[in-house]
């Protein structure tokens, strides 16, 4: 079988990982709130009423896509596009191509900085196989004005969390959304990983935590991942609903067969 992402990338090792996958959502939970087009999620009503559960949605698409054969990525990428499509013909209008082009780097980046968060550095050429696999993405999408390689990629990338990013009503309320469903001790360990996550643009405007409190918990965090021991710290921390899903995440324990939703 001819997988999207071959089976020995660092990209499989990444996205294989529940705690990797979800830091990967805690950042992209906070940038996405900046995002000049996040009005457009407000359109179907669906992000106001269930935020995390729409991102942590769009992030696990993401991991079944980079774990599946050619055809069924493929079905899969394309069936995101058929939806996107759908809520523009509803509003009339369409998505700015910059959203779409924002939420891949958003991915591309974040899955930098979580991998390094608990484990360490990604070489130049493990970057550039992160970035080659959601261009691929992209790619399948149709979009345009995609970086042509990893080099123009950090360029457009670091010209975005200067020129882009703004903080709205739409902003506030997602923030508001998220403590709703998280209660307080859950959005503060939000937060303060959010802190230790986000490039400094992103960190200003949100106004998260300057000294962030949970740097020294990871590095017992990692201990306990060592002995296969950091089931109880996600049964404590996140919402028990969400539990299923979150051992679903964990792929590099037990790998399953994409299956298309």
């Amino acid at each position: 079988m001819e997988y999207f992402v071959p089976e020995q990338s660092i990209v499989r090792r990444i996205w294989g990982r529940a705690d990797t996958v979800l830091l990967i959502f805690a950042g992209a939970s906070a940038e996405f709130a900046l995002n000049e087009a996040v009005d457009w999620l407000y359109f179907t009503g669906r992000l106001p009423a269930d935020p995390l559960g729409r991102l942590f949605t769009t992030v696990t698409y993401a991991q079944q896509i980079v774990f599946a054969s050619q055809q069924d990525a493929h079905a899969a990428i394309d069936s995101i596009t058929a939806i996107h499509r759908g809520v523009e013909q509803a509003r009339g209008s369409r998505i700015p191509v910059e959203a779409y082009l924002e939420v891949l780097f958003m991915l591309i980046d974040y899955s930098f900085r979580s991998f390094q968060l608990l484990e360490r550095p990604l070489t130049t050429a493990e970057r550039a196989e992160v970035f080659d696999v959601f261009h691929r993405v992209g790619s399948r999408m149709q979009l345009s004005g995609l970086p042509a390689d990893y080099t123009s990629y950090e360029r457009m990338r670091a010209r975005y969390l200067e020129e882009r990013l703004i903080s709205t009503n739409f902003s506030i309320d997602l923030f508001r959304q998220y403590r709703k469903q998280l209660g307080f001790v859950r959005y503060w360990i939000l937060r303060e990983a959010q802190a230790l996550l986000v490039p400094g643009p992103v960190h200003g405007l949100l106004s998260l935590p300057s000294v962030p409190l949970l740097g020294p918990a990871f590095r017992i965090y990692k201990i306990l991942h060592h002995w296969r021991l950091d089931s109880l710290p996600k049964k404590l921390l996140l919402p028990v609903a969400w539990q299923p899903q979150i051992r679903a995440l964990d792929r590099s324990r037990s790998l399953s067969d994409f299956q298309p939703e």
